[in-house]
C-alpha cells in the first residue's frame, strides 16, 4: 500500500486506555466516576464518527516546495468546550503568553519536531512539513489526550487523578508518533500490530524526553505520563513503566497496571481492541532491554533502529510482534554489521520471548 493510500485511514488514539477509565467509572466517589464517564462516552463517540467519516483536510498542503527546518505550530484553545480546533491564541514565532498549559503544547510539539529532524532526519510527522496544530482546554474535565489523525488535543484533566495532560512532554510526543506511523507503515490498531502502534508511540515518546532533557538510557526514568497522576493516586508512578511493564501504578482508584513484559504473560482480551495498551508493554520491554544493553543515548543506535524499522517500507500494517522483531534484526544488521547492536537485538526479544526466526 502506498503511503498517501495508508495515510487516509482514520486514526483516533488516546493516551488513557479504555481499562483504566472504566475503572474509574465504576468507583462509588462522583469525583473519579463523572470526569471519567463522560471522557469514555465522548472517546466511544469520536471513535466511532472517525470510522465513518474522511478526513477533514485541516491541513494546508505541506508537499510542495522544500520542508522547513523550524517547525509550524499553532495552538488553540477550546475554552472547555468540546468543539476543534478553537480560537487560535499562539502562532509560530509568537512569544510564550501567560497560559502555562499553552506554552507547555508549543514547546512539546518543537520538542517532538527536533528529535525526528535533528536525529532522523524526519521533516515533521509526515516527513513533508507538515504542520503542527494542537488544542488546549478540550472540554470539561476531559481525562485524555489524542491524536485524531490531523490534530493533537488535550484535556486539562479532572485535577484528582489526572493533572494537565501537557505537563509531561512524552504524551505529546507519544500521541504525535501515532501520527508518524499513521504515515509510514499506519499498523492496524489491533491486537499485536495495534499493540506495535502503541509501543512505538511509547518508544519515541520517551526518545523525546530523553532527547529534550539531554538523557541517556541509564539516567532516563522510561516512565510514560511522569507527573500526570494527580492527588487523588496514592500508589501511582506514571502512566506506564518500559523498564519495568505492570509496576507504574497499584491503586485503589485506579486500580493495577496490567502490562505484561513477557510473551509468558500476554493478556488475550477483545476489549482495548484486543489490549493493545496492555500488550505494548512486551516490545517496550524489549527496547528497553536493548537501549540499556548498548547504552549511551537511546536515540542513537537503539532508536535508529527502530525507526528504520518503522519506516523501511518492509514493516505491514498487520505485522505481529514475531515481524517486527525479525525486522530490527535485519535493521540492526544493515545499519551496524554484524556486531554487538545485532546481538543486543537478539537478546532484548529472547528476554521478552518474541522469536526473531
Amino acid at each position: 500500500m502506498a503511503e498517501s493510500e495508508k495515510s487516509e485511514k482514520t486514526v483516533f488514539c488516546t493516551i488513557i486506555p479504555p481499562h483504566v477509565l472504566d475503572h474509574l467509572a465504576q468507583t462509588d466517589d462522583p469525583r473519579f466516576y463523572e470526569p471519567a464517564r463522560r471522557t469514555l462516552e465522548h472517546d466511544g463517540s469520536l471513535r466511532t464518527r472517525r470510522r465513518l467519516t474522511a478526513r477533514r483536510g485541516v491541513y494546508a498542503d505541506s508537499s510542495a516546495g522544500t520542508p522547513s527546518e523550524t517547525p509550524q505550530r499553532t495552538i488553540y484553545d477550546a475554552r472547555c468546550v468540546e468543539t476543534l480546533p478553537g480560537t487560535k491564541v499562539r502562532a509560530e514565532g509568537d512569544a510564550p503568553g501567560k497560559d502555562a498549559t499553552v506554552n507547555r503544547a508549543h514547546a512539546g510539539l518543537g520538542a517532538t519536531f527536533d528529535l525526528y529532524l535533528k536525529v532522523y532526519g524526519r521533516h515533521s510527522i509526515d516527513d513533508a512539513g507538515l504542520p503542527l496544530n494542537a488544542t488546549v482546554h478540550y472540554g470539561e474535565k476531559y481525562n485524555n489526550a489524542f491524536w485524531d489523525g490531523e490534530q493533537m488535543v488535550f484535556g486539562d484533566g479532572d485535577g484528582d487523578v489526572f493533572l494537565d495532560f501537557t505537563i509531561p512532554v512524552d504524551v505529546i510526543g507519544h500521541e504525535l508518533t501515532h501520527g508518524v506511523v499513521q504515515h509510514t507503515a499506519n499498523l492496524e490498531y489491533y491486537g499485536q500490530s495495534g499493540a506495535l502502534n502503541e509501543s512505538l508511540a511509547d518508544v519515541f515518546g520517551s526518545l523525546i524526553k530523553q532527547y529534550a532533557l539531554g538523557q541517556s538510557a541509564a539516567q532516563a526514568d522510561w516512565l510514560i505520563g511522569a507527573g500526570l497522576l494527580g492527588p487523588g493516586v496514592d500508589k501511582g508512578t506514571a502512566l506506564r513503566s518500559m523498564k519495568a511493564p505492570g509496576t507504574a501504578y497499584d491503586d485503589d482508584v485506579l486500580g493495577k497496571d496490567p502490562q505484561p513484559a513477557t510473551m509468558d504473560d500476554y493478556v488475550r482480551t477483545s476489549r482495548d481492541n484486543g489490549g493493545v495498551h496492555i500488550n505494548s508493554g512486551i516490545p517496550n520491554h524489549a527496547f528497553y532491554l536493548l537501549a540499556t544493553a548498548l547504552g549511551g543515548n537511546a536515540w542513537e543506535r537503539a532508536g535508529r533502529i527502530w525507526y528504520t524499522t518503522l519506516t523501511g517500507g518492509e514493516l505491514e500494517d498487520d505485522a505481529q510482534f514475531a515481524d517486527f522483531a525479525r525486522l530490527t534484526v535485519a535493521s540492526a544488521r544493515t545499519l551496524y554489521g554484524e556486531g554487538d547492536a545485532v546481538k543486543a537485538v537478539l537478546e532484548a526479544w529472547r528476554q521478552v520471548g518474541v522469536p526473531t526466526a
